[in-house]
């Protein structure tokens, strides 16, 4: 295995620091993308140019596109596997160590991050999100998840080099394990901590209306391309694995 990681960052200087150093404690070969950041986020990454592999491009692209963009440069260093965490300090990277045992024991799989949402912090519009996100995987997919909407991953990057999100903003993430469960790539949960800082101190990019709005026409959009490609993929791939042993 050959992992990296990959943190997207947009307007996270607060945090972004921090969660460098903390990542780099467990894994040292870092891609940081910077999308389209309007703060100090690029100045600050030439002070750690020869730490990090920073990834930059002038306008905010959305969560998928710099995905897409990371993925494309942790391939081309010759690494398999990638990490993903958010740059705004929710994610803990002493959690990297236990995603890599459970990625490492079925190699190849797709490993999601699976929050509490017991947490008395969490908001409860990211406790709706997921349910609501969670419901339409399963239709797409007949497959449960208990977290489609975190960050926290760990991307086989052979097998989602073929896979990148055709979305360029948030929803990005859910168009990956439609597409993955499409394909019967393993898709596995694991337990992980969150931090959610006082409502003060918190920076979100979620914009309610226009992202929900583009969270349904993809719901849409998948649901119509689960029942013409979908069920019938998995279909023809099970029955092929079948034959084969």
């Amino acid at each position: 295995m050959r992992a990296c990681a990959i943190i997207p960052t947009y307007n996270n200087l607060a945090t972004l620091p921090s969660v460098i150093g903390d990542v780099a404690a467990i894994i040292p070969d870092i891609i940081v993308v910077n999308d389209g950041s309007t703060d100090d986020t690029s100045e600050y990454l030439t002070t750690v140019s020869d730490k990090v592999t920073v990834v930059s491009y002038p306008k905010n692209r959305g969560k998928g596109y710099a995905l897409r963009h990371g993925f494309k440069a942790a391939l081309q260093k010759g690494f398999d596997t990638a990490v993903t965490l958010d740059s705004d300090g929710q994610h803990l990277a002493s959690d990297i160590p236990t995603m890599l045992d459970c990625y490492a024991a079925d190699e190849g799989s797709l490993v999601v991050g699976s929050r509490k949402f017991d947490n008395p912090n969490m908001p409860s519009k990211n406790s709706f999100a997921n349910r609501f996100s969670n419901f339409w995987f399963t239709v797409q997919t007949a497959r449960r998840l208990p977290d489609t909407q975190t960050g926290f991953r760990v991307y086989p990057l052979k097998k989602i080099g073929r896979h990148n999100p055709l979305n360029n903003r948030y929803e990005a993430e859910l168009e990956i394990l439609v597409r993955c469960a499409w394909r019967n790539v393993d898709i596995k949960s694991c337990p992980i901590n969150v931090y959610y800082p006082p409502q003060e101190e918190r920076v979100s990019h979620f914009r309610p209306t226009a992202d929900f709005a583009r969270i349904s026409v993809l719901n849409t959009v998948l649901c119509l391309l689960a029942v013409v490609y979908g069920y019938p993929s998995m279909g023809i791939r099970k029955l092929i694995k079948l034959l084969k042993k």
